[in-house]
């Protein structure tokens, strides 16, 4: 029989769900399949992308116009001009995170032969949602379903998971704007042309949306291998907001103790646990399951 458990109506006035984050520390582990050894993994700031601005006065005009979603700004080691020091100012000013290169690392994002100048910007491939204005459409909601991502890197991964979130009508999914993956085309081409119709948002701490969520009474579900809830015993008939780790690493310490509860997928093999994504589509489809024998349950109520 599925956990139910009743949720007090805690009513607050809204509140920013963007903040200083919290130190990571992971006691909670989610190892994925096929990782490779860290002298083979590529990291996604070195993967060659059509979503740059390169040069010092692109870069510098973009960040004043404002127009575009930039993700990070690059800076190549020992660059030194003056409109470098104007570039990281208007970067702080807009909270754009940037930080140093090598710079034949910022040479392989862009066409062979062409001058970055020292600086390239990476911008997003798909537009976010606003955090705060997500978070109040789905509080109206009568049966949220929402997906919570605690620092997923690998950008297929994400790919995949807003894949699952959008067949699985989730209501929306956040992401941390630090050290996680974010809307690059890698991702949109993964996701199927998911980023086109589910609302994704960046917020800066996880755990104060999670207060967020819970303010709103949305039940905050971590995954864990240590878990005791068996995921399909949990009653995801109630207005939930489902908590995912990074790859290797699983949720931070926090985020899980924050968590209303925690729930496990049992492994039936060798291999510890699955790929975060495959986990992803096993709960949000067993929320999809419950759900549609609860409106076939209540049809038939209605009918007699």
């Amino acid at each position: 029989m599925a956990a139910v458990m009743k949720k007090s109506k805690v009513q607050s006035p809204k509140s920013k769900v963007f903040g200083k984050s919290g130190a990571p520390h992971a006691d909670f582990r989610a190892k994925t399949e096929g990782q490779r050894p860290k002298s083979e993994a590529r990291s996604p700031l070195t993967e060659p992308s059509r979503n740059v601005i390169f040069g010092l006065l692109p870069v510098l005009e973009a960040l004043r116009a404002g127009g575009r979603r930039i993700e990070k700004i690059l800076i190549a080691d020992g660059a030194r001009e003056h409109r470098i020091a104007e570039i990281i100012e208007l970067a702080r000013t807009a909270h754009v995170s940037f930080q140093r290169q090598p710079r034949e690392s910022l040479a392989k994002l862009i066409e062979p032969g062409a001058n970055h100048q020292g600086v390239v910007a990476l911008t997003a491939a798909a537009d976010y949602a606003d955090a705060d204005a997500l978070l109040e459409k789905i509080a109206a909601k009568e049966r949220p379903l929402v997906l919570v991502l605690d620092g997923v890197e690998d950008p297929r991964n994400l790919g995949a998971i807003l894949r699952v979130a959008e067949c699985a009508g989730a209501d929306g999914t956040f992401i941390p704007e630090h050290r996680a993956a974010s809307l690059t085309e890698t991702v949109v081409k993964t996701s199927a042309g998911a980023t086109e119709y589910t609302p994704i948002a960046k917020v800066k701490n996880l755990n104060r949306l999670i207060e967020e969520l819970k303010r709103n009474n949305i039940w905050v579900v971590g995954t864990s291998g240590e878990a005791k809830t068996h995921y399909a015993d949990w009653d995801w008939n109630q207005p939930c907001a489902l908590v995912l780790g990074s790859e290797g690493k699983g949720l931070h310490r926090l985020v899980a103790e924050n968590c209303d509860a925690l729930v496990k997928i049992p492994m039936q093999g060798k291999i510890e646990s699955l790929n975060v994504s495959v986990a992803a589509g096993v709960i949000l489809f067993e929320a999809v399951r419950q759900r549609e024998e609860e409106g076939k349950r209540r049809k038939g109520e209605e009918e007699n």
